[in-house]
């Protein structure tokens, strides 16, 4: 068996602080917010794999097309001796990148969930020979130092999930990725394309209801862990296509005026009706988008891959010499 390694960066009480400042800035804000971060407790992490699988829901499987055609030739591109994964999950998709990385010496999942590390990991390390598995508890959207590591790394953040940041926001993470990284290394990006509108409101609104299901979880996360008393039947699950920001925004609309307590923020929340409370952005990108914002944080876009239809793509882009 390889060796295994879980280090925590993350303060023990960091989620439930977190969770904290982010319920009272987003409901005491106009419009309302709560970001999409806090759908993943185990019954949200469980409703996700289900909306991968649903048929209205490309981009998973479209990523995986993408790596299972491609990870042969990201890996002779990327040359890479450290694989960092952030927001590493389950680690499942990224098997196809290790199959294909013969010079690999480590890999480094990066994830605020340390059952998902530890369960992935052992398994990574248990089935790898010789594949050092450096696990990271650490939120990578705050602030990250790696371990030690042979280089050149390859640092991969798939799945679109850049897209659930504003353009500020993810100004502000590709720089800091970018402050991570030696000459050599190399950055892996998973990004949705922009497509029929149609097309992209169905992954987010599925006929079966999982998607609503997936988007009221939030207020069951708030309810138990602030003691707060939202009722999730009082809401309706929307999602809209913002043709400016080429961006779906899922929301929560409140059926009938009503007030929401959370004792443990010793807050009262007036919904008026028909009011909506926005819960997750996810941009779409266009490929001349994507370089200008990888240059801008000082990376050069070297590879775009894309599936058969289309739909999503993966780039790797290199860390630009610094002067």
């Amino acid at each position: 068996m390889s060796p295994f390694h879980l280090t925590r960066t993350l303060p023990e009480d960091a989620t439930d602080a977190a969770l904290r400042a982010d319920v009272l800035d987003g409901l005491t804000r106009s419009p309302k917010t709560l970001p999409p971060k806090w759908f993943y407790d185990a019954h949200g992490s469980d409703l996700f794999e289900k909306i991968t699988e649903l048929p209205e829901y490309y981009p998973t499987r479209a990523e995986r097309e993408i790596l299972i055609a491609r990870s042969g030739e990201i890996a002779a591109a990327a040359g890479a001796r450290t694989l960092v994964e952030l927001g590493s999950g389950s680690s499942e998709k990224t098997r196809h990148l290790l199959d294909a990385m013969s010079g690999l010496h480590t890999y480094v999942p990066v994830d605020v969930s340390e059952s998902a590390l530890t369960q992935a990991g052992q398994a990574l390390a248990a089935e790898r020979p010789g594949l050092d598995v450096h696990a990271l508890i650490a939120d990578f959207t705050a602030g990250l130092t790696l371990p030690k590591t042979p280089g050149p790394r390859l640092v991969a953040f798939l799945g679109g999930t850049i897209g659930n940041l504003v353009p500020a926001e993810r100004a502000a993470f590709l720089g800091a990725v970018r402050a991570l990284m030696a000459p050599g290394d190399a950055l892996l990006l998973g990004t949705d394309l922009v497509k029929d509108p149609s097309v992209l409101v169905a992954a987010y609104d599925d006929a079966a209801g999982v998607t609503a299901a997936f988007n009221k979880n939030v207020l069951a996360v708030v309810n138990r862990e602030l003691g707060a008393d939202f009722d999730p039947d009082a809401f309706d699950h929307v999602a809209l296509w913002d043709a400016e920001n080429e961006w779906i925004e899922m929301r929560l609309r409140a059926r009938t005026a009503q007030i929401v307590k959370v004792p443990a923020l010793d807050l009262e929340v007036d919904f008026a009706e028909g009011e909506e409370l926005r819960t997750e952005v996810s941009a779409k990108f266009r490929k001349d988008g994507v370089s200008r914002e990888l240059a801008h944080a000082g990376l050069d876009l070297t590879h775009w891959w894309t599936d058969r239809e289309g739909r999503f793509a993966l780039s790797l882009s290199s860390a630009r010499p610094a002067g």
